[in-house]
């Protein structure tokens, strides 16, 4: 199965505006010291360690120390071969900051530090972790488990807007409450419109029940089964580990809000904004507030169209909240430039790759992509479309057998760009719990700065390379973040006219990289009259594409490498386009700009 789901019209009489297309696809006097810094820390502790300086009386006095400590609130627990005594906070937490200040603000303690759990560094236990290439294969894996030292998401609640969620021991204790946006009760199947309940009533559905397509050919085409795709997304994400069973979550400790809005026929657009809305923390009518907003939201859906004034607003208002948006790249093996949401300002799209580090024969592809990631492939390219002649190279997690309502637990490989995208919502919950106050436009940059490069091939781009898990997590200690630079807006080329430009702001500091990245998209019949340029925040112009008058081909989909190393990087930069020669029109669809 490909794992997008696109958002799909169930009957003809339902308006076009209404809905998105969404199927299956699958110091002075010395400082204190509290090592590590609790800011650093993700995982929950119970208990300190507080050394006492050499000299006082709780350094040498257990009564000493214990009324020290019942004087800050806390109780010891016991004392140290090193003569340090270990307090217990009386609950597990990973934010001891006040306790912490407390024992550093005595002029008696030598140093206080979180009492860490470590665990060895060896492959989880799950039953069926050898079959998650996607985690660890150095050749096209993920590089997951060196992040697992730093951070496991504790903290962090990932929203998956998607078919709901059908019980899972493996995903057991992770959920949180979420919600049903299905407005419409004939799809959901539960014999009402929007609920606090969002449990998966499965999505089969018959051959043409959901009306026809342009040509008149039944939608779908076949019978289809209920896919259960909301779990399998949340079970890449978080899946419990080192729990004897199942598969491995990237982000193990993060916690699960499923949003339910595909069901019957696909999703509305606007049932899903509003989803978006509500797990960012929004207010929306009718629906009680979010006890538990969403740091993350991972949209496996999307249909061929452009993003639309209802999509844009409500992604923007989530970002403005705080929230980091991930949308799989759809599954058509066409420029992602034409699906939404994957193509709405501000989100991470994520095109998927096959295990041997190929683009995945069905992912989407272009300038818009900002990250590939593993999305696997359960069939070669070339099999009959709906076999599984490769399983051992999908995408494992949770699923569930029933064909329509639901049955017993399994897992069950996937393919798609859906199963792309929780990958990097996964990555994005490891670097959330590491560091909270990082925006969504940071965490977009580290994503993508810290890439390695694909290993097989993509063309028509793959973003900035195949995600590094360990790497990204571990540049939160020693890179400072940048936002994320890139301009979707549409801008006309007139037909043998003036040159026109698009900008990008960079606030960064110090100078532009040797290889400056410059994607290009843009829409222009007989490309050859175009030239095209980067201009520098001081004016100075670097040559991207020379007209020609022998490229007759359609549009431009490239990134182009610049030498900017002796540009300020801080400042507007601008695309110069200009039409040459007459005949043909087009316009700038988007171009993104990495700085270094």
């Amino acid at each position: 199965m490909n794992g997008l789901r696109r958002t799909s019209v169930c009957a003809a009489a339902v308006s076009a505006a209404v809905f998105s297309i969404v199927t299956p696809a699958w110091a002075a006097p010395a400082q204190i010291q509290s090592q590590p810094d609790s800011s650093q820390v993700n995982r929950p502790f119970e208990r300190l360690i507080v050394g006492y300086k050499a000299g006082t009386a709780e350094a040498s006095s257990d009564a000493a120390a214990s009324d020290d400590v019942r004087g800050k609130g806390k109780s010891v627990h016991r004392r140290m071969s090193s003569g340090a005594v270990v307090v217990n906070l009386g609950e597990k937490t990973a934010n001891a900051d006040a306790a912490i200040q407390a024992f550093k603000n005595d002029p008696d303690v030598a140093f206080v530090e979180p009492d860490l759990l470590m665990q060895p560094f060896a492959d989880p236990n799950d039953t069926e972790y050898s079959r998650q290439w996607d985690l660890f294969e150095a050749t096209a894996g993920m590089n997951v488990p060196g992040a697992w030292a730093s951070s496991t998401g504790a903290g962090v609640t990932v929203a998956v807007i998607d078919t709901g969620y059908v019980a899972h021991s493996d995903l057991s204790g992770k959920v949180v409450a979420g919600y049903d946006f299905v407005s419409d009760s004939a799809r959901a199947r539960d014999n009402n419109g929007r609920d606090s309940n969002p449990a998966d009533e499965g999505d089969w559905v018959a051959r043409g029940e959901c009306g026809t397509d342009a040509n008149g050919n039944p939608v779908p085409a076949a019978d289809q089964a209920s896919s259960w795709h909301g779990t399998h997304v949340a079970g890449t994400i978080a899946a419990a580990t080192n729990n004897g069973k199942g598969v491995a979550g990237i982000a193990y400790d993060a916690k699960i809000q499923p949003l339910r809005v595909l069901a019957k026929c696909g999703g509305a657009t606007s049932d899903i904004a509003d989803a978006i809305t509500w797990a960012s923390g929004g207010t929306v009518s009718g629906v009680p507030a979010n006890a538990t907003p969403a740091k993350v939201i991972n949209m496996s859906l999307g249909g061929q169209s452009s993003c639309s004034t209802t999509y844009q607003n409500a992604i923007t208002g989530a970002i403005n909240r705080g929230t980091t948006v991930v949308v799989a790249a759809g599954n058509s093996n066409m420029n992602v430039a034409n699906f939404t949401p994957a193509n709405c300002t501000g989100v991470i799209t994520v095109a998927a790759t096959s295990r041997e580090g190929n683009k995945a024969f069905y992912s989407n592809y272009g300038t818009r992509i900002d990250v590939a990631a593993p999305g696997g492939e359960t069939r070669r390219g070339t099999d009959t479309p709906g076999t599984i002649t490769t399983p051992e190279n999908g995408i494992w997690s949770t699923l569930n057998t029933g064909a329509t309502v639901p049955s017993t637990e399994t897992y069950k490989p996937y393919q798609g760009t859906s199963m792309a995208a929780p990958h990097i919502a996964g990555l994005a919950a490891l670097l959330v719990a590491k560091k909270p106050s990082l925006t969504p436009a940071q965490v977009k940059d580290l994503i993508k700065t810290n890439v390695r490069p694909l290993p097989g091939t993509c063309s028509g781009g793959c973003g900035a390379g195949l995600a590094d898990a360990t790497k990204t997590v571990n540049a939160l200690d020693s890179t400072p973040p940048s936002g994320g630079l890139e301009n979707t807006t549409d801008v006309a080329i007139p037909d043998s006219g003036s040159a026109v430009t698009s900008s990008i702001t960079s606030s960064l500091t110090g100078n532009a990289s040797a290889t400056t990245k410059v994607g290009v998209d843009i829409v222009h019949t007989y490309r050859g009259d175009l030239v095209i340029d980067l201009i520098a925040p001081d004016g100075t112009a670097y040559r991207l594409k020379n007209s020609s008058t022998s490229d007759s081909a359609d549009n431009v989909v490239a990134t182009y490498t610049v030498n900017a190393s002796s540009e300020v990087a801080a400042g507007t930069w601008k695309l110069r386009v200009q039409d040459v020669y007459s005949g043909d029109t087009g316009y700038i669809n988007a171009w993104n700009l990495t700085l270094r």
